[in-house]
């Protein structure tokens, strides 16, 4: 009994009712003009096919169908103009139902007058609309409440039809849901990238005045004390201007995605790389043009990540780099000899950055040293709705 109560008792299925008195509203109107009442279906096909007309019908829905998600960048529905003809045709059919829908919003009208109609007749009054034909009897009145109850269920019925209707009419396009991905992608990473920098820089601030406060407190020592509290400044300074940095790139997080370096730019990496000693052999198969742009930036980040992690670890060696584009995913292998413990980079934070990265874009990374090499191997998906998923269920929405 709870469950069928609750929604009775949430605003929003009021507001999803009262959209569907407005086209209703309006058909009436036009049947005060005529009673052919195919007339507003025959008008809805100029009207949903101006572009306009969808984004003035998502900012209705969003406010009335769907009021939570409004302002919401993943909203179900989208509010924005049509930028296709299959946008403005699915437009008119959206009216089409609507107005569908409406005719039960008409008939909802009347079941309240035919409550009061019943309580009247309690009276001697004889009923008319749905009850009339009954005997005006006292008795009348306890019939009052039964009407109340196929209104409450066309209500809400009404309502969530309205709004699987809207959600599938009017739903972002694969173009809106690019764009705003793209927005939760790079806003996700930059956050992911900037808590990583703060975490390495404070942390070893903080481990080094430790350990040198510590130290000189045990040596009983003025020139040793003058020397840690001399590194505890001078590593405390270093903190500090990360910190003003990583702050600056925060204040600054307006910056076009546009600007941001994608893998057709990959050239630029080794080249940095071969000028610090690397030998570097690329590869590179397939169309990097049919890559999506956050997933090329973001190739880009984990090959830029993987070549400083050979530098720092293993040095200048040899160095395979395989881009390959094929069956709807990007292939990213970096391969270096190990020379040693130097070689096996472990798993800091630059590979950890690596593989949740990959994971941010519904991808997989994998680190490992296999027949005296190590490898970093990422695969990621081209295919925008399923490393949408991914960024919804990293951003907790």
């Amino acid at each position: 009994m709870h469950r069928i109560l609750t929604p009775l008792t949430s605003a929003v299925t009021y507001s999803r009712w009262l959209h569907m008195f407005i086209p209703a509203a309006a058909a009436s109107v036009w049947f005060f003009i005529s009673d052919a009442f195919w007339a507003p279906l025959l008008f809805a096909v100029p009207i949903g096919l101006i572009p306009a007309m969808r984004l003035e019908e998502g900012i209705q829905a969003q406010l009335l169908l769907t009021p939570s998600e409004r302002g919401r960048p993943d909203a179900s529905i989208a509010a924005a103009s049509s930028s296709s003809w299959a946008e403005r045709w699915r437009t008119v059919l959206w009216l089409e139902v609507r107005l569908l829908i409406s005719a039960g919003a008409i008939l909802a009208l009347w079941l309240p007058v035919a409550s009061i109609e019943l309580v009247l007749s309690a009276a001697g009054r004889p009923p008319g609309g749905l009850a009339e034909g009954l005997d005006p009897h006292w008795w009348n009145v306890l019939l009052a409440p039964l009407p109340i109850i196929p209104l409450l269920v066309l209500v809400v019925l009404g309502g969530r039809l309205s709004t699987a209707a809207a959600r599938w009419l009017l739903g972002p396009s694969p173009t809106d849901r690019l764009t705003v991905l793209e927005g939760l992608t790079e806003e996700l990473l930059e956050r992911n990238r900037m808590a990583r920098e703060l975490h390495d820089s404070i942390g070893h601030a903080l481990t080094v005045a430790v350990v040198q406060a510590g130290a000189a407190r045990t040596a009983n020592d003025p020139a040793f004390t003058e020397r840690a509290l001399a590194a505890i400044e001078e590593t405390g300074r270093d903190a500090l201007e990360d910190l003003e940095r990583v702050l600056r790139v925060l204040r600054e997080s307006g910056t076009p995605v546009s600007r941001r370096p994608t893998l057709a730019e990959a050239e630029r990496l080794l080249d940095s790389a071969r000028s610090s000693g690397a030998k570097v052999d690329a590869r590179v198969s397939g169309d990097l043009g049919l890559v999506p742009a956050p997933v090329s930036r973001e190739g880009y980040r984990i090959l830029q990540e993987s070549l400083t992690n050979v530098l720092r670890h293993a040095g200048p060696v040899s160095v395979r780099v395989t881009i390959t584009v094929a069956g709807g995913r990007l292939e990213l292998e970096v391969a270096n000899p190990l020379s040693g413990a130097a070689g096996l980079p472990g798993s800091g934070s630059g590979l950890r950055g690596i593989r949740e990265r990959a994971a941010l874009l519904g991808g997989k990374a994998r680190t490992e040293s296999r027949e005296d090499e190590w490898r970093v191997s990422v695969s990621l998906p081209l295919d925008g709705i399923r490393w949408s998923d991914a960024v919804h269920r990293s951003s907790g929405r």
